[in-house]
């Protein structure tokens, strides 16, 4: 029998079901939060990834902080509630205090290794990207929505290190749901994209106080976009989005690693040209510690009815050439034009890329 939840009251149904049956039957259906946090004078840069797989019947939810030359992540994961909300997993939940503007983080460890209470306040309106999509013969196994928004945080973490009082610190945050892998690999024959697996994505969102940047792109193995966008938001213009033309970018990487150092991007806005220059500062911080590519930790995995984790990495000590550590979010110090501005660079590699120089799978710089 069909959940019947107080969501159902509001005019918003697009199917012939309550809110709480997905429109797809697809295993791999999710629905997820994320967000990070940071600033341009302490040293920290710290995520968030709250995840609902319905039809799995299984939440998680991750909390990591890079800071002082470690990063520290936390874990939970729980049998999904159908009613979706209130969202509690383990210590940690998430509460919509006003859709679209205000929301509540807060993980209380009972061991009290890390611990935070955290609300982003949002400075622009969402902004919705461009649709992702990825078939596989005649399925598709990547289909999703995504909007991205910027802010600023309040609140404070209690970590090991030490403690954190933030006041409007830099944040960013993106919502997406849709059909994605997710958790235990499927079993039956390799399908073709097997032949040469791979991929580019990188992401590039900047707060330039009164503007702001959004850029990502999807490439294949010879560099051409599979999904590409930018687009200017200006506040002072009652918050105008403007999508630019003749866009592209290059990353630069550090030797060694598969890891950046920087990015420019060049685009058109009409007749204006557009140039931004970033370059990496602050903490370098893993996806892995809210769940990328995490062989225990990986979204939708079953853990049991409920379970939590924590572990603390040495940045000094990770292998650059541990693909599962590929997979990284920098600060970045950013000009555009005669503006200045902070953001995140995020870039993930691989496989062979021949603009950056990969050659096969794992390899890195030379």
């Amino acid at each position: 029998m069909a959940l019947i939840t107080s969501f159902d009251d509001f005019p918003i149904h697009q199917t012939a079901e309550t809110l709480a049956v997905p429109s797809s039957s697809d295993r791999n259906h999710y629905d997820r939060y994320w967000f990070n946090g940071f600033s341009e004078e302490k040293d920290f840069l710290f995520e968030i990834g709250v995840g609902f797989y319905p039809n799995r019947h299984i939440m998680d939810a991750h909390f990591s902080i890079s800071t002082a030359g470690k990063q520290y992540s936390y874990h939970a994961s729980a049998r999904m509630n159908p009613a979706r909300y209130p969202i509690n997993i383990g210590p940690i939940s998430l509460e919509i205090l006003e859709p679209m503007q205000k929301i509540r983080f807060s993980l209380k460890d009972p061991e009290k290794k890390i611990s935070c209470d955290l609300i982003f306040n949002a400075v622009t309106e969402p902004h919705l990207e461009p649709k992702s999509l990825m078939i596989e013969g005649t399925r598709k196994i990547l289909e999703t929505c995504r909007f991205t928004q910027f802010g600023k945080w309040d609140g404070s973490i209690e970590t090991e290190f030490g403690n954190l009082d933030l006041t409007k610190e830099y944040g960013t945050r993106d919502k997406s749901w849709g059909v994605r892998p997710v958790g235990e690999p499927e079993i039956g024959a390799p399908g073709k994209l097997n032949a040469e697996p791979g991929v580019y994505w990188c992401w590039i969102p900047i707060n330039f106080g009164d503007t702001f940047t959004h850029f990502g792109t999807f490439e294949d193995h010879d560099g051409n976009s599979t999904q590409l966008s930018a687009d200017l938001v200006e506040i002072s213009n009652n918050e105008v989005i403007k999508p630019l033309n003749n866009i592209s970018h290059k990353v630069d990487w550090i030797k060694g690693t598969r890891w950046s150092s920087g990015a420019q991007i060049s685009a058109q806005d009409g007749d204006k040209k557009i140039e931004i220059n970033a370059k990496a500062c602050g903490p370098r911080f893993h996806c892995k510690g809210i769940g990328y590519q995490h062989p225990e930790w990986g979204h939708g995995f079953w853990k049991g009815e409920e379970a939590v984790g924590y572990e603390v990495w040495d940045l000094n000590e990770i292998n650059p050439e541990d693909y599962s550590f590929f997979h990284i979010h920098q600060i970045i110090k950013a000009t555009m034009n005669d503006s200045e501005g902070y953001g995140t660079l995020e870039n993930l590699v691989v496989g062979r890329h021949d603009p950056s120089g990969f050659k096969d799978l794992f390899d890195v710089t030379e």
